[in-house]
Parts: C-alpha cells; structure tokens; sequence
C-alpha cells in the first residue's frame, strides 16, 4: 500500500474574465504523507489557495475551471467525483480553515447549529449527540465556557475565537487532512501563536495530516516538516524545511528568505527586496515566470520554462541557473 495520502498531478485551473483568461495554477504536482505538515508558501496570486479550492470542487464555474491534472486521495481521484461525493469528503476527509471566518460562517444560524450539523448530515448522530460532541470539540480548541456559547452567532466572537471555531467546525468529523487557509492573516501576533500552537497540538494529538498555506515563511519553519514554493501557478521549489531555509537553491525563495529579519544577523545586512510585480497570467507561460525580476536570469530563462529536477535526496527546484556559480544548471 502506498504511504502518500495525498497526490497531486498537474492541477490546471483557469479563470474566465472580460479582460481574458486567467491561468491560475499551471501544473501543480504535490504529495502529502500521513501525519506530515506540508507548507506552501508564496506571494498573493500566485496559486495557493486556488490549488487547494481546486481538489475540494470549491472552485466556481463560471468563472473558473479546472482544465486538467488529478487529485488522488487514497487512490480515488477527488476531481471525478460527484457532488454528493465530494461533500461527503469535504466534511469527513478533508477539512478546511479559511482565511476570514466572519465571511464562510452564516451570519444568522448559532455556532451550534453550525458546527454540530456536520455530525448530523455525515454520521448520522441525533441533535443531543451532535451538540454534546461539538461542546468538546469547542473546549479542545480552548473555547471558554463551550456549552454556553453554542446559541452566540458569529459576530458575538472574537477574531481569534472564531478562528478557534472555524478549526472546530473543520476537525469535527475527525478528518484525515486539515488545509489552512492562511488562518493567521488578520490576527494579533499573539492570538497567531496561540492559533499555531493549537494546530500543532491537535495534529499531534488527532494524527492528522496538515497542509498549512501562508505568505509567512518565519511561521512555516517552526511548523511544517517541508515545505513548497509557488510562483505563478508553478511550483518552483519544494524541500524539507531545513534544507529549505540552510540551502534555497530557487533565486525566488532567495529573495523571500532575504526579506526576513534574522536574530543571528551580527553583521547589521540590508533586507532583500524583489523588485517588479507577480504575471498577470493571460497567457500559460512557455518560459520562467520569474524571469523578468531575477538577478540571475540568461538566455534560457526567456526561452524555456523549467521543470522541477532533483537537486538533492528531497529537494528539487524548478531554475536553470545555479544560485552560488550564477552558471547554468548542467
């Protein structure tokens, strides 16, 4: 039996709009292992959060659409499946926290009802069973004071508690996979580390699979075993965690790694800035999307688009150019 729970195989998704086409994600292709924290990292718009919606049929048609690629959980294809299907594993398989809970919860239905109605669509609990499973549920995700608060509504929780209760609607069925939207984003920094260390303990606890999406590379590294990095619908760089941060072989993840501030930084260097802006993808590119703002780009770079080689045991990167001989890859 395979150990990957997770494969993705050359995810395309488009975006219909007036002005054109929109090639959002270009040939994604990830794995997940059981009980792994996978963490993707990149700037907006370059594909994140569109790969993921894309696997769970999340992704509105019009105006999008997922043209090509498969997404094999436990060797069924997500992409194949009906509606009906694809619920069920949305809520029983596959969780998922979004970045602004305010806006994914229902205004006029109770934190209750919202949360428990999962147990009761998919495991087939009566209310009483339901709503007793989610007051624990609530308490583990450190919701004070959990039984009085099932008839609140969103808006009487704050920021962080609604994130707490985003998290316990998304692990209610006890899934095998939990994706994180970026579910730090708006938060205080201390109510980030608080969200964080929760997730942490309840992977550790529950043995979950986590895959964890974020523009936020000083989060990943205390979090994710490895880690991938997008850029303009490509996956341009993918490793363990440490080999990322101790040997980024991609000029993108150069430059996102040179942006951050460093503790052990005795020499005062300047941060990194990368200049220009994200494509605009009305067009699938035919070479290197980061081109036009790399120091490091030659001929071939305009050329041909690179796909991911192994560089090491785990770690392959998508760049045609070596980053310490500034020479090309051979």
């Amino acid at each position: 039996m395979s150990d990957i729970l997770l494969s993705i195989e050359n995810l395309e998704t488009c975006f219909r709009t007036p002005e054109g086409t929109i090639h959002a994600v270009n040939g994604v292709s990830m794995k997940l292992e059981p009980g792994e924290t996978l963490g993707i990292v990149g700037e907006s718009g370059c594909g994140k959060s569109v790969t993921m919606l894309s696997i769970l049929g999340l992704i509105p048609n019009p105006p999008g659409k997922v043209v090509a690629g498969k997404a094999l959980y436990r060797g069924q294809d997500l992409l194949k499946m009906k509606d009906s299907e694809i619920r069920h594993v949305r809520c029983s398989e596959i969780g998922m926290v979004f970045q602004d809970p305010l806006t994914y919860f229902n205004p006029v239905l109770t934190i209750g009802r919202q949360v428990s109605e999962p147990l009761e669509v998919h495991r087939s609990l009566s209310h009483k069973e339901a709503l007793d499973q989610t007051v624990e549920m609530l308490e583990l995700v450190g919701i004070p004071r959990p039984k009085e608060r099932l008839n609140d509504y969103p808006h009487q929780f704050s920021g962080g508690m609604r994130q707490r209760v985003m998290i316990a609607m998304a692990l209610i069925c006890s899934p095998q996979i939990l994706i994180a939207d970026e579910p730090t984003t708006a938060l205080d920094v201390t109510i980030q580390a608080q969200i964080v260390e929760l997730v942490k303990s309840l992977r550790d606890r529950l043995g979950m699979s986590i895959i964890w999406i974020t523009h936020d590379l000083s989060l990943i590294a205390g979090l994710a075993q490895r880690m991938a990095v997008m850029y303009g619908g490509f996956v341009i760089e993918e490793a363990p965690v440490e080999d990322m941060y101790a040997a980024p072989q991609h000029p993108y993840t150069l430059g996102l790694l040179g942006s951050l501030p460093r503790l052990d930084d005795v020499q005062g260097r300047k941060l990194v800035s990368i200049e220009g802006l994200p494509p605009v993808l009305f067009k699938k590119p035919t070479s290197c999307p980061f081109a036009e703002r790399c120091n490091f780009r030659i001929e071939r770079c305009n050329l041909e688009n690179p796909s991911l080689r192994l560089v090491d045991k785990c770690h392959r990167v998508a760049c045609w150019v070596n980053p310490e001989t500034r020479r090309e890859n051979q």
